[in-house]
C-alpha cells in the first residue's frame, strides 16, 4: 500500500492489514513538525514506522521544508539515518 497525506487530519497514513499506521505533523511557513507516530500493536516491528518516517522526511526535502522532530521515533530514526540531518531545523 502507498502512504497517503491526509491533509485534513494533518498526518501521513499507511493502511496495513486492516489497520492504519500514521505520523501526525504540523506544517507552518517552510517547517514541518513531526509530532507522533502510531502503529497498531499487531503491525509493530515490521518496518511500518520507518516507512512513515522516511516518507515524511522525503516529502519535507521535496517541498524544501525544514523538520522539527518532536516524535521520539522520528528522533531515533534520524540518529540512524544521518543522510537526513540537513533537514533538521536548529
Amino acid at each position: 500500500m502507498d502512504i497517503v497525506d491526509n491533509v485534513a487530519q494533518h498526518r501521513y497514513e499507511l493502511p496495513v492489514d486492516g489497520g492504519t499506521a500514521f505520523l501526525q505533523y504540523q506544517r507552518r511557513a517552510g517547517v514541518v513538525t513531526l509530532i507522533h507516530t502510531e502503529v497498531p500493536p499487531a503491525l509493530r516491528g515490521g518496518g511500518v514506522a520507518g516507512r512513515l518516517a522516511r516518507h515524511a522526511l522525503e516529502a519535507a526535502r521535496s517541498a524544501g521544508e525544514k523538520v522539527v522532530p518532536m516524535c521520539p521515533y522520528v528522533q531515533a530514526y534520524l540518529q540512524k539515518h544521518p543522510e537526513y540531518s540537513d533537514l533538521i531545523r536548529h
